[in-house]
């Protein structure tokens, strides 16, 4: 889906002048992030989203997007691509996975150990071998969905 298809589809939900008004916007402007606005001489401004990610892109940090996510009470994880080459067994893939999750939990039992709490800097801790937890089990399905786990004749 395409961004402006996107943005099109959250403001149908409401309405423009709803949309442009409680973002001090003019309706024009919100209905020019709904449409196409791929060539070259088209008018109007790059949509907030295309804007984004044009931003993650220049800068190579996804730290706008998780940011974002975070205000809507969610999470980023980035989609990891299975090389082409691929060659890893499923059983080594799970092994990966399963030391991902000791790994939480290690931080889990550290925090608690050590004054029966989690605090701010166990909890980044944790945060950060979660969001390893996820990427290994992200690029795990990936690589079952293009049917890299076969059992060899």
């Amino acid at each position: 889906m395409e961004s402006y298809e996107v943005l099109k589809k959250a403001v149908s939900g409401v309405g423009v002048k709803s949309v442009a008004s409680d973002m001090n916007l003019s309706s024009a402007m919100v209905y020019r992030w709904c449409e196409a606005n791929d060539s070259p001489d088209a008018s109007g401004a790059k949509n907030p989203l295309d804007r984004v990610a044009k931003l993650c892109d220049v800068t190579g940090d996804r730290a706008p997007i998780k940011w974002l996510c975070h205000q809507v009470d969610g999470f980023f994880v980035q989609n990891t691509e299975v090389d082409d080459g691929f060659s890893g067994s499923v059983f080594e893939a799970t092994q990966k996975m399963l030391k991902e999750f000791s790994d939480v939990l290690r931080s889990v039992t550290t925090g608690m150990r050590d004054d029966g709490k989690i605090d701010r800097g166990e909890a980044e801790q944790l945060r950060t071998e979660w969001e390893e937890l996820k990427s290994v089990a992200e690029s795990f399905v990936v690589a079952c969905e293009r049917g890299e786990y076969r059992k060899e004749a």
